[in-house]
């Protein structure tokens, strides 16, 4: 059955005032969306206090010491935000224009987007749930995925036709991001005392799969009460993340919720699973989530930056020793995949 979509939800609580703006109506959501006191925000957020996780200047020309901030951020906190990364901010601002565009279409012309071709078995399209139905508390979320890189792995079919913009605007972006990545990732096997080409080869070189996703929060009249995405770690190797200008990522720090301080033109990078196992726990996948605005709309750019599906992943060979044994198993990332979204035992 065709679950409605949040952003229609949202509609239902807006009126329109003689001025034609929407105002919110004091009023509480379907209850599929209340999460229980011990994931409240309202209840768990560390309140008056944002997170100032690391910022790394991406163009320090000194590569020990960028190795050695890179190395410490992802050992620490699992998250950290670069600036001076080289992507152009037109062509971030045309990204997100692009995708705020298309949420702004008719529901009818977004729906084309929610309808696999036949046999089709991937993750790709507009949707607003992940794996099965296995949650009885749904996100405050609707979200629209595509793979943009390799080439192979691109399906045009869920690549919106409307806005005409779209198609450039992503494979720009693409195109400069490909180059953060790999830089990143010569980082991390440095920071690990590794040939520099490790992590590459350990994700699945040439064949990683960029899976672009477009997270559109609407406002929601109980913010208090629902959350955008529950607590998670990624499964990606990593996630590279533009947000709009309204707050709502969250880390958890200690045990304790903490809102993380926006930086206009950053991109948030995320230790995902994969790269955790790769570094056999070196590296530290982030437990984060996401809150809701009661006025305005939310949107985040996220990129997961992903093994190709039968790869296999483990910790790379040169870090297991007699002392250091393997504390992750070796297995393909598909079965990875699956057993994640479906929260089934790894």
């Amino acid at each position: 059955m065709e679950v409605e979509k949040v952003q229609n939800i949202a509609l239902k609580f807006n009126n329109n005032n003689n001025n034609s703006s929407r105002i919110i109506e004091e009023s509480s959501i379907p209850k599929e969306f209340i999460r229980s006191e011990n994931e409240q925000p309202a209840i768990t957020t560390v309140h008056g206090t944002e997170l100032e996780v690391p910022t790394i200047d991406l163009s320090e020309a000194d590569e020990d010491q960028l190795v050695d901030l890179i190395s410490k951020a992802s050992e620490e906190w699992g998250l950290f935000q670069v600036v001076n990364h080289g992507i152009p901010t037109q062509v971030i601002q045309d990204l997100q224009k692009a995708g705020r565009d298309f949420f702004e279409l008719p529901q009818e012309e977004k729906e084309v987007y929610s309808k696999p071709p036949p046999g089709y078995k991937g993750s790709e399209g507009y949707s607003n749930k992940l794996g099965k139905d296995i949650d009885t508390v749904r996100p405050w979320v609707d979200h629209l995925f595509h793979n943009i890189w390799p080439p192979s792995a691109i399906n045009f079919h869920f690549w919106p036709k409307n806005p005409p913009s779209y198609r450039k605007a992503n494979e720009e972006y693409a195109k400069y991001l490909i180059g953060v990545t790999e830089k990143l990732m010569r980082c991390w096997s440095k920071g690990l005392g590794l040939e520099e080409h490790k992590i590459k080869e350990g994700g699945g070189g040439d064949e990683m799969v960029y899976l672009a996703k477009i997270n559109y929060y609407p406002p929601c009249p109980r913010p208090e009460l629902a959350l955008g995405v529950p607590a998670h770690t990624d499964l990606s190797l990593l996630t590279i993340l533009v947000p709009n200008d309204v707050a709502g990522l969250q880390v958890c720090r200690d045990g304790l919720w903490y809102n993380v301080r926006y930086i206009p033109n950053a991109l948030i990078i995320h230790i995902g699973d994969q790269l955790e196992v790769l570094s056999n726990g070196k590296y530290k996948a982030v437990l984060h989530r996401t809150t809701v605005n009661k006025e305005r709309t939310r949107m985040s750019w996220p990129v997961f930056i992903e093994p190709p599906p039968h790869h296999e992943v483990g910790p790379v060979p040169e870090l297991i020793t007699e002392k250091n044994l393997a504390k992750y198993k070796t297995k393909k990332f598909a079965d990875y995949k699956y057993c994640k979204l479906n929260k089934l035992p790894q």
